[in-house]
């Protein structure tokens, strides 16, 4: 049960801090884009806050604990190669956020605010993760 619990804690956080940053408006998030338009220039800030965040975060989970509250082990990627699936996935990642401006995981708490453009990006996002597996 409180795995369950600090899951959707972290998920509220996350939804809440998206809500608040704007993020989960494409109109937004493609501005951040264009450049020699009417570039937003907002995205920058809110991705340094996260990644500042992260950074204390795990030099102080990782420096204090061996393990979760929650779980057995850590599970941190293990390889440190940079192959054409990484390469590539990545780019395709980029494209699909910058024709889109739904980042998947700022799109979940976005269905509040745009149901229907969202959940057409998460149902077509869907199709294409069981696509590229079974590919």
């Amino acid at each position: 049960m409180n795995r369950i619990l600090s899951t959707l804690g972290a998920g509220l956080v996350f939804g809440l801090g998206i809500a608040i940053s704007g993020m989960g408006n494409p109109a937004k998030v493609l501005n951040f884009f264009d450049i020699l338009g009417t570039w937003d220039p907002s995205l920058v800030f809110v991705m340094g806050g996260a990644l500042i965040t992260t950074a204390i975060g795990y030099r102080v989970i990782f420096g204090a604990r061996s393990a979760p509250m929650f779980d057995s082990k850590f599970h941190v990627p293990t390889s440190n190669t940079i192959d054409a699936k990484l390469v590539g996935g990545s780019a395709l990642f980029g494209v699909g956020w910058g024709i889109s401006g739904f980042c998947p995981g700022g799109a979940i708490p976005a269905l509040g605010f745009a149901p229907w453009p969202t959940a057409l990006f998460l149902i077509s996002m869907g199709g294409g993760i069981l696509l590229a597996r079974w590919l």
